[in-house]
């Protein structure tokens, strides 16, 4: 790890920073407040006191079920479920494993889909001080072996669909069925374990459990990534800059096991807001309850507004989505013309957070930033930081200078469970890509900081060629990314996924190209595709790209 430290900062330093932290305080408080999360001093020692106690999902969840208690909590295929319900089932679950002799020292595996089930794990295990590990549902045997072995998983709770990979794990782990097609509550399922113990106040535990969140794994085996202590004011990053209120209606189709999905979760808990899940995302079903719920937000990634955004015109006419205030999307890059083509579907609800699962929250692009130049990733949030550095360690300060991104939040990040860590620069830790500011402070992502590719001795980031074809009226998707070359090591190649009754042909890419950038920028080869290889969370696999080229 390549980690630069700076000398020690002199006392009028420290005092600045001591003033900058008392502002970004004042400021979160006053994003909490316009959000409703602030509800006085008595409401907010409980609150802190129900963090602290109990842990951050079971925490929230206990204040949510004082203030909102026969409100809506959870809408899935079971049906409705209120706050009060909702922590007594919490409650139940964490004596039930209590009384199994499950706590402090375990790791609870959750291998499900978006269902009461799995928010109720979570609190659960908040409740009797077990680490949470949540799984991939698009994992494949081997990956969840590795994961399970590395992570010393004791339990795995998994939707019954999931059956056949368990014999990736070991006989010893402990199995609990959260959910099954005929909704049956056997007994030792999720389910029956709820039913067979009280719904009364548990005690706190010594220390309440935590949360190890996955990497993409894009690249090869997930690692882990530990989610510690966040303060108080996280909440405030989440929402300075996507104006979430309290109890509004929230369609969650983003998958929980991801931080984007997970953060979306507890922050609609937390305003108390109705939260509606689906265990399969379905782009028409999606659009069908947003209009039957009157859903205010709609939380994504961005393949899925991909998705949504291809259906036909008359399908889209046949919802009323007005009650839309916002489509919070992460997870990946959202393309430049499908902002543009979603704000002018749906007007300006549009907010692209750009994040990752060590850090959370670094920007986020507000419809004012997308309209303004669809390509950016917006400003930092209050609380956040992101600098740029060249590869000596000297910040960059001057607009469209390419440089390395990190990036800083109140989410802690000590390292990976397998012991490898990221680059540290004053304090803040890398982003894995390189970007650029513009004159107005708006950050744009130029790709990651080993996509980087040179043809005809030129520096070429693919990410703005991959754009460039995606914005195609012919083309559905594309990715761009350097390959091996016996002449000249590297060149760039196009994968391309047509629309739908589309002809197009590889040249006819590259003259496109060729009219809008350097001639060095286009492609050697345009391979089409019926589809790109993405993970369950929508992040393209290059891997499989670029391995299928080598064959």
């Amino acid at each position: 790890m390549v980690q630069l430290v700076k000398p020690e900062k002199p006392l009028r330093t420290k005092v600045a920073d001591v003033a900058d932290r008392l502002k970004v305080t004042a400021r979160s408080l006053k994003v909490l407040r316009e959000a409703g999360l602030s509800g006085g001093l008595v409401e907010g020692i409980r609150s802190a006191k129900n963090v602290r106690s109990y842990g951050g999902f079971a925490g929230v969840i206990e204040s949510a079920a004082v203030k909102n208690t026969d409100a809506i909590a959870i809408t899935d295929e079971l049906g409705d479920l209120t706050f009060t319900e909702l922590n007594g089932q919490v409650n139940a679950l964490a004596r039930a494993w209590a009384q199994l002799g499950l706590g402090d020292g375990d790791v609870i595996a959750v291998l499900c889909r978006d269902h009461r089930g799995l928010i109720i794990v979570l609190a659960a295990a908040n409740k009797i001080g077990a680490q949470v590990l949540l799984m991939n549902t698009g994992f494949a045997k081997p990956q969840l072996a590795d994961v399970a072995q590395r992570e010393h998983v004791s339990v795995l709770v998994y939707d019954e669909e999931f059956t056949d990979l368990l014999s990736a794990v070991d006989a010893n782990v402990r199995r609990i069925v959260a959910f099954t097609a005929d909704g049956t509550a056997a007994p030792g399922s999720l389910a029956g374990l709820i039913r067979s113990a009280s719904t009364a106040a548990v005690p706190a535990p010594a220390k309440p459990g935590g949360l190890t969140l996955l990497t993409s794994g894009t690249t090869g085996t997930p690692k882990g990534a530990p989610r510690g202590k966040t303060s108080p004011l996280f909440s405030a990053q989440l929402l300075d800059r996507v104006p979430r209120r309290r109890n509004e209606v929230c369609m969650l189709a983003a998958p929980i096991f991801h931080g984007t999905g997970l953060g979306q979760a507890v922050l609609s808990l937390a305003l108390g807001n109705r939260l509606v899940l689906r265990r399969k995302f379905d782009p028409e079903a999606t659009l069908r309850a947003i209009a039957e719920y009157r859903c205010n937000v709609l939380v994504v990634v961005p393949t899925m507004l991909q998705r949504i955004m291809a259906l036909p015109k008359e399908v889209h006419d046949r919802y009323d989505t007005s009650s839309l205030r916002i489509i919070f999307a992460s997870g990946s890059a959202v393309p430049p013309d499908l902002v543009v083509r979603t704000l002018d579907e749906f007007g300006p609800v549009l907010y692209n957070l750009y994040g990752s699962t060590e850090l959370a929250v670094m920007t986020v692009a507000t419809p004012e930033d997308l309209r303004h130049d669809p390509r950016t990733a917006g400003r930092p949030p209050v609380g956040c930081a992101v600098r740029l550095y060249d590869t000596d360690g000297t910040e960059i300060t001057a607009p469209g200078v390419i440089g390395r991104i990190f990036a800083g939040s109140s989410v802690s990040f000590s390292g990976y469970t397998d012991g490898r860590r990221k680059d540290v620069i004053d304090g803040l830790l890398s982003s894995g890509d390189v970007g650029h500011f513009d004159d107005t402070g708006r950050l744009y992502v130029d790709g990651r900081d080993d996509d980087m590719v040179i043809s005809g001795g030129e520096n070429v980031y693919p990410l703005e060629v991959e754009n460039l074809i995606s914005g195609h009226p012919e083309v559905q998707e594309a990715a761009v990314l350097g390959v091996a070359d016996p002449d000249f090591g590297q060149r760039l190649k196009a994968y391309v996924v047509r629309a739908a009754g589309s002809a197009l042909t590889a040249d006819e890419i590259k003259d496109y190209i060729r009219a809008n950038l350097a001639r060095y920028k286009v492609p050697r080869d345009v391979e089409f595709l019926d589809v790109l290889p993405r993970n369950a969370t929508g992040k393209l696999l290059r891997g499989s790209l670029t391995e299928g080229s080598a064959r």
